[in-house]
């Protein structure tokens, strides 16, 4: 998938489980944080790709990309599989403990949780590619949905960007727009 349809497919993962629960008790700074790290762990697992958008903005970022390319077995290989969540969760864990004391009003374990729900979003979009993606390394079986290898989608094409980035935007619409009340209320709390 290309990163417009995992940073939507990570927004719309998210507030299907934001809707699943109560939005009480959360300061803007959590929110604000919780959809930034979302939209980092939606892009997070192809931090093993050089061109992705992780290394994009850093002055030398193709060049860490490669080094961490090859370290983790290439595109689709650690970063795309359960092993891979694991360690993302690990590293977000202690990242975020790290910087707690920095921002002590922020929740980071909401934090914690819409980074995650990125990652795994991203991992459940791509497995709808043709490539698949290897969920049980170090087993390199590379699953995909639907089973069938010609039924799935080429990343960037017709199918993608026709069919699955407009039905996630028309979703999200949809989404927001039939829970609104839920919505407004929570931010009129804070604008108030």
């Amino acid at each position: 998938m290309t990163a417009k349809t995992h940073d939507l497919a990570a927004i719309t993962a998210l507030g299907i489980v934001v809707l699943a629960r109560p939005l009480d008790n959360m300061s803007m700074g959590t929110v604000l944080l919780a959809l930034f790290a979302n939209q980092v762990g939606g892009i997070a697992p192809d931090i093993d790709q050089p061109t992705a958008p992780f290394w994009r903005n850093l002055p030398v970022g193709r060049f860490f990309g490669k080094i961490f390319g090859k370290l983790s077995g290439g595109h689709r290989f650690l970063s795309h599989s359960v092993l891979g969540l694991v360690l993302f969760g690990l590293a977000a864990s202690a990242l975020l403990h790290a910087i707690h004391p920095l921002m002590p009003h922020i929740n980071i374990g909401l934090v914690w949780w819409a980074f995650m729900i990125g990652v795994l979003s991203h991992l459940v979009m791509d497995s709808f590619t043709h490539e698949g993606v290897p969920w049980l390394l170090p087993i390199p079986f590379k699953f995909g949905f639907p089973p069938l290898r010609r039924l799935r989608i080429t990343t960037g094409k017709s199918m993608e960007l026709l069919i699955i980035l407009p039905g996630l935007f028309a979703f999200n619409i949809w989404l927001y727009s039939a829970h609104y009340a839920k919505f407004a209320s929570f931010f009129h709390h804070y604008l108030h």
